[in-house]
């Protein structure tokens, strides 16, 4: 078999022509054709949790501390802590009754997913006013800044997606949630 030829950066092409090649690559072929749907690779069953029974956000931030804990070994203060942190900064409110609190932690050795539907909504200081009920929990690892904020934008366009919020609401169980996600963004 041959060596498979490869093309350096010194061998004549530079940055650009590369940047170029991929935007010209991209025009043709949409995002959804070659994106992977990291929110429903990540999502594991047990780690779905419908009719939580919360009425604070910060009772909410615990439950989800005590979940992390008992599921992955996390130390809860860490996801409390960090959780908190982060709302200080400025509210996870998505709107349309949807948070997506989110945090980066130093020593986390792989990203975390999880998804919580309150029994009733909670006030969240989201921007539309509304209390939220749909909660996707995203915890990365400090030096997963790209992973995070690709994560993040994968959840915004979902959870913007009214037909989505619909079938959601619908989904009875853990598993009809994981084929919800799965299912991103072909919905039928």
């Amino acid at each position: 078999m041959p060596a498979l030829k490869t093309v350096r950066w010194g061998a004549g092409r530079s940055a650009p022509f590369y940047r170029q090649w991929i935007e010209r690559w991209r025009v043709h072929h949409p995002i959804e054709e070659y994106q992977l749907n990291t929110i429903a690779d990540l999502l594991r069953a047990e780690d779905i949790l419908l009719n939580l029974d919360v009425a604070t956000k910060t009772q909410l931030i615990e439950e989800i501390g005590r979940h992390m804990q008992a599921r992955h070994g996390m130390p809860k203060d860490w996801v409390i802590l960090s959780l908190s942190r982060r709302e200080e900064v400025g509210s996870t409110g998505l709107g349309e009754g949807v948070a997506i609190p989110h945090a980066r932690i130093k020593y986390l050795d792989r990203i975390q997913i999880a998804y919580f539907r309150l029994a009733s909504p909670i006030p969240f200081a989201a921007p539309d006013d509304k209390p939220v009920s749909d909660i996707l929990v995203l915890l990365v690892p400090k030096q997963a800044m790209e992973e995070h904020l690709n994560i993040l934008a994968d959840a915004t366009r979902m959870f913007s997606n009214a037909r989505f919020r619909e079938r959601l609401h619908l989904c009875e169980d853990a598993l009809a949630v994981l084929q919800l996600f799965a299912s991103w963004p072909h919905l039928s």
